[in-house]
């Protein structure tokens, strides 16, 4: 009799167990590959739940911008077990509500179309299919952390798929995901890529190009591992049990995403041979591996748990794509891609750009960060004159602290050590993340002194930056290549449109927007003579010189007379200085490597 008790207690405990714990599988199939189109299907097991929310991301998780992926949605309907259809309806841009009632299976099915090629989002053609997980897979409100696995059904003449994702078992295009999260943070390629595959540090790469380019495979592997070892050696620790890079080699385009085992980036397909544009691949290549630890594990305390019904605000984007963007390039130098000479090159690029910007004098670095999703992804043309970059000024502030943190260590430190510290403390994102003030606390740690004033300063504030101070604090001889010139400044871009001189863009320190140059001004003439080239139409003029411009405006003919004035933008050059002080030496060597 007891043991009888026993059997149908460990039986009702066992099927209790089960109610508790659903499944949720998914499946992919593309019925309509050349008109851009993927048939998903959700099916929801062990359903306890009288209703079910169905929700699209609104968003993205590494760019921080609202794109309504819900706008592309059709063809919503819900199913039982028996394909007897359930109630459906939409009850906000990204819900659907399906009334379950006592079924305990619900399915769940809609398509999404997709045709746009970027990073962020989703492409489909009859050649291949590239889906970001946040772009196609709605979730299951309620079901977020359920197991999850992902059948899918390739077009016939698609061969090959590359995602981190674990296989279930023989089949490569059947995956398995631990929870929604981890499946929308995997992107996917399907198709015929050209999979280059390597193992660094004892952990499987792949390599996917996708699209005809002039690379050379060998060399891919050689200056790929040598980066991920250089960032591997930053944080002592590596996360991953594979790691797939996903790159389209397009005619025109660039940028990257991160995700946690993997990333997607754009390359133009002819741009491997020559030095300066293959550079600037790898260090998109170490920015966007660099991610693998600071972002998505070590993260801001606001980026995760994922809201993804709306924006996740932060002031630490500075760090977060700042630091990242300082990396990048430190990593390329530290493989020695880029000779000291051309580093330098690109540092003096950074400075130059940043102190020539009206909109570092308006915003400041915290502001840039929480204001992202409303002003750094929707730029106009007027930003240049009211935004700065936490990318660009982020780098900059990062290489301030890490000279800052050598200088008071004698060297024995750098800024290394910070993102080690911290990455141990929220290892593999078993922390909720950090706070600002964590994140302050642990480069004063390291810099050895407080850092409120340069917070007040620099970060909250619009001090400008003494790059000259920069400079000499690492042993380097800082020079204005326009000091000494006297050319005019119209502070002015153009593009020609149709035939049309279109004004694009006018800077808010130029003698033009005081005289009420407007953006969409037609430029028809420069002083009484036609012109669809203002730098030739200006080529000959001297600071103090009047000009005229005849420019048609809304249909309208208008003259906008002004002064011309001189250039006062600095042109950057860094060289090492022939003698360094002890100190100086110490630092260079420590930072140049």
């Amino acid at each position: 009799m007891k043991q009888g008790i026993l059997f149908f207690s460990f039986l009702f405990m066992s099927m209790l167990a089960s109610a508790i714990n659903p499944k949720v599988n998914y499946e992919l199939a593309f019925s309509q590959a050349q008109a851009h189109y993927v048939d998903v299907k959700i099916t929801i097991q062990q359903n306890d739940k009288e209703s079910i929310d169905f929700k699209m991301p609104v968003w993205a998780p590494g760019s921080y911008l609202v794109r309504e992926f819900a706008r592309n949605v059709e063809g919503v309907a819900a199913t039982n077990a028996k394909n007897e259809s359930l109630f459906c309806e939409k009850i906000n841009k990204n819900t659907w509500r399906v009334k379950a009632g006592k079924n305990t299976e619900v399915v769940f099915q809609y398509r999404v179309y997709a045709f746009e090629l970027t990073v962020r989002t989703s492409f489909i053609d009859d050649a291949h299919a590239y889906l970001n997980g946040s772009s196609i897979f709605m979730y299951a409100e309620g079901f977020k952390e359920a197991p999850i696995q992902l059948k899918i059904t390739p077009n016939a003449n698609w061969k090959k798929i590359s995602c981190s994702l674990a296989k279930s078992g023989t089949n490569p295009f059947e995956l398995t995901a631990p929870n929604y999260d981890m499946l929308a943070d995997a992107p996917i390629e399907i198709g015929n890529q050209d999979i280059i595959a390597f193992e660094v540090l004892g952990i499987p790469h792949e390599v996917a190009m996708v699209g005809q380019g002039n690379y050379d495979s060998e060399k891919i592997k050689k200056d790929f591992t040598k980066i991920i070892e250089e960032a591997k050696s930053i944080f002592g620790t590596h996360p991953c049990k594979n790691y797939v890079f996903i790159v389209h080699n397009v005619n025109a385009g660039g940028g990257g995403l991160e995700h946690l085992n993997s990333t997607t980036l754009q390359m133009q397909r002819n741009a491997y041979a020559a030095e300066a544009t293959y550079n600037g691949f790898l260090s998109l290549v170490a920015h966007e591996y660099f991610h693998l630890w600071n972002v998505k594990r070590l993260r801001p305390i606001a980026l995760g748990p994922f809201n993804y019904d709306e924006e996740n605000y932060t002031r630490m984007l500075w760090v977060a794509e700042g630091f990242t963007a300082f990396y990048d390039n430190w990593i390329v130098r530290r493989t020695k891609h880029l000779t000291a000479e051309k580093y330098l090159e690109v540092i003096a690029n950074e400075f130059t750009a940043l102190a020539n910007l009206p909109g570092a004098k308006v915003q400041s670095l915290s502001e840039s960060s929480f204001d992202a999703w409303i002003k750094f992804y929707r730029r106009n043309e007027n930003s240049g004159n009211n935004q700065v970059s936490y990318y660009d000024k982020g780098s900059v502030i990062a290489l301030m602290l890490n000279l800052t943190i050598i200088k008071n260590s004698n060297g024995t430190q750098s800024i290394d050590d910070v993102m080690k510290y911290m990455y141990a403390k929220c290892e593999d994102g078993k922390a909720a993340g950090y706070t600002d003030e964590e994140f302050k606390s642990a480069l004063e740690k390291y810099a050895g002194q407080n850092l409120d004033s340069f917070y007040a300063d620099y970060i909250d504030g619009l001090k400008p930056i003494d790059f000259t101070a920069i400079a000499a604090t690492a042993g380097l001889k800082i020079t204005d290549l326009n000091s000494g010139k006297n050319e005019i400044y119209l502070g002015i871009n153009t593009s020609n449109v149709s035939g049309k001189l279109m004004v694009t863009a006018i800077s808010n320190v130029s003698a033009a927007y005081a005289a009420g140059l407007n953006v969409n001004d037609e430029i028809i003439a420069i002083d009484n003579y036609r012109t669809d080239d203002i730098t030739k139409a200006t080529a000959n003029k001297k600071p103090g010189e009047a000009i005229a411009l005849l420019v048609a405006r809304d249909g309208l003919i208008k003259k906008v007379s002004f002064v011309l004035t001189k250039n006062a933008n600095v042109k950057y050059k860094l060289e090492k200085l022939t003698e360094q002080t002890p100190a100086q030496e110490i630092i260079f060597k420590a930072w140049i490597k």
